[in-house]
């Protein structure tokens, strides 16, 4: 048996369910199900995820020390159902409704040993609380504010801790069900027309085209301030959701109420127009989430002194609020955790196993977050020859593919181990150059297949990127918006969205060689030391996870050109 403590975190019992491994607070593996089963946001219990984790790190399940489960059904059940029925017994009937889902909280111990096939220690742990811990200990900070925003743990939206020398204090927990900011951006991307727990980024991306402070049609007031009433500040850590605007406490599935469909018209159908009155209500949501979660980090970051903050939670994968928050300066640095959606919760429950049984676990500044599959060169050669695809190997496959890249081709980009979280990272990608502008449409409408608004993401050379973007820290997983210098406005227009923002990615060559390579070889035949990074994969896809299901998705849209780590196969 290998020497340490051995820890798999899971997810599981919501969506983007999702396996890791630790030994001594080093991460091994980290996998999400959906990559495996093709269904995106899966709900799929991560056995698949969890095979993988084991043979990446060359572990086996007979090594382990401990599973670490990242929500605590006991405190779940009698929080958000025994606890309101005895305070209150109309309660008792959402306890008769939600009893299949109580059955199956209850027995999720018997589920977990079945699957795996598992006797041993198991623990767990807070969900928000995994929130914190995945995104402290990977900062690297000695001392930062924590906070976890998302739809619902157990029963908390939130969580706002303390993280100093190893350890975790709570300072603010009491914002509970239906008080949600996820879950009120959720069903707000359900009412414009889009899946909800799903496509909030596209919300996002939506809400740049808005403008907050016209007005509602017929009700004499804004946008923002009708977002103003719907979330009310009672206190400097509190905040609550207007029930009279809501449905989805009531009723599962059920968003938004009558009140809200007299107000803003009635629901926007997935194929329909979206008008400028559904631009602005995506603008209003969207400048009260900011306004709510920056006044209290700023008052959390004044009361407490700290300099430094982590950021988790689904809310955090909303790079306009993360570049919000850097732009304003409130902490000398932000760091944010690549895998902020409930996939990340997995590392958070090993990281609390590990400081349990090692008191002396310290954070570890952790950028490398190339932690699911990978594949041999034997494995990939096989497959080539088995599909009977012609392929070639360049002697520098870099400076090959900057030279397709320079053409204006469209490159999947498959190299090592597949990124932990939603976004492509230089080892699942889809690259262009970033020039022209039109470079955007095409790659929308050609191999995308998505809405034309959305923008792509500019990945940058880290010794570069003040030249093109106005960020005073470095961006490694392409989780904070900033705004484009007039060098970004005129030399990479395709990454320039209509704000003038760019979700930038700054890439050092320690935290992954060969994209850092690529980007060289680009400058050099360019001077642009910018590609432009999107995920490879099409709309309502996850990302790809395996050379065969790069080769599908190669074969099936517009991509140029694919390169297979160091083999490179071009379309006649």
């Amino acid at each position: 048996m290998p020497d340490g403590f051995i820890v798999l975190g899971l997810n599981y019992g919501g969506h983007d369910t999702s396996a890791s491994l630790m030994r001594d607070g080093e991460l091994l593996a980290a996998c999400e199900q959906e990559r495996y089963t093709a269904d995106k946001h899966s709900r799929v219990f991560p056995v698949d995820a969890v095979q993988d984790c084991f043979q990446q790190a060359g572990i086996k399940q007979s090594d382990l020390s401990e599973v670490g489960f990242a929500f605590d059904p006991t405190y779940h059940i009698n929080e958000a159902y025994l606890v309101p029925a005895i305070n209150d017994p109309t309660k008792v009937e959402r306890i008769i409704d939600d009893i299949e889902k109580i059955k199956e909280n209850f027995s999720i111990e018997s589920l977990i040993r079945s699957k795996l096939n598992y006797g041993g220690r198991i623990s767990y742990f807070n969900h928000h609380l995994c929130h914190l811990a995945s995104a402290y200990y990977p900062s690297g900070f000695s001392e930062a504010l924590l906070s976890s925003y998302d739809g619902i743990g157990e029963v908390q939206s939130g969580m706002i801790g303390i993280g100093k020398s190893g350890e975790i204090e709570v300072i603010h927990g009491s914002s509970v069900f239906p008080d949600s900011l996820g879950l009120l951006y959720s069903a707000i991307t359900f009412y414009l027309g889009w899946r909800h727990h799903c496509d909030e980024g596209i919300v996002m991306g939506l809400a740049t085209y808005g403008d907050p402070t016209n007005e509602v049609p017929g009700e004499g007031r804004t946008y923002k301030e009708v977002f103003e009433e719907i979330i009310t500040v009672s206190d400097a850590y509190n905040y609550r959701v207007d029930q009279n605007w809501i449905t989805y406490h009531q009723k599962r599935d059920s968003w938004v109420s009558d009140q809200f469909y007299d107000v803003f018209g009635p629901k926007r159908d997935v194929d329909s127009e979206i008008k400028q009155h559904h631009m602005d209500i995506a603008a209003g949501m969207q400048a009260r989430l900011q306004d709510v979660v920056i006044d209290q980090l700023r008052y959390a970051s004044q009361q407490t002194k700290i300099g430094k903050l982590c950021l988790s939670g689904g809310v955090a994968l909303n790079c306009s609020l993360n570049g919000e928050i850097e732009r304003q300066q409130i902490f000398d640095e932000i760091f944010v955790q690549p895998a902020s959606g409930d996939a990340g919760v997995a590392i958070g429950a090993c990281y609390l196993a590990t400081a349990e049984q090692r008191s002396n676990l310290q954070p570890k500044k952790q950028h490398n977050f190339y932690l699911g599959s990978g594949f041999s060169k034997d494995q990939i050669t096989d497959l080539l020859e088995e599909m009977e695809l012609d392929y070639e190997i360049p002697k520098n496959i870099f400076k090959s593919t900057a030279e397709y890249l320079e053409q204006g081709k469209i490159v999947g980009w498959f190299q090592g181990r597949a990124e932990f979280g939603p976004r492509a990272l230089g080892n699942r990608s889809i690259l262009t150059r970033p020039y022209p502008a039109s470079m955007k449409d095409y790659l929308n409408s050609r191999v995308k297949f998505r809405e034309s608004f959305r923008p792509f993401a500019p990945a940058v050379l880290y010794e570069r990127a003040s030249d093109y973007f106005e960020i005073q820290q470095e961006s490694p997983h392409m989780l904070i918006a900033t705004q484009a210098t007039s060098l970004a406005q005129k030399k990479i227009p395709a990454t320039v969205h209509v704000d003038n923002s760019c979700r930038v990615q700054t890439v050092r060559k320690e935290n992954n060689p060969r994209f850092y390579n690529l980007l060289c070889s680009f400058q050099e035949l360019t001077d642009c030391p910018v590609l432009l990074n999107t995920s490879f994969n099409v709309k309502g896809q996850p990302i790809v996870n395996s050379p065969r299901q790069a080769i599908h998705c190669y074969q099936s849209t517009n991509i140029d050109c694919l390169i297979l780590d160091d083999f490179l196969l071009v379309k006649q």
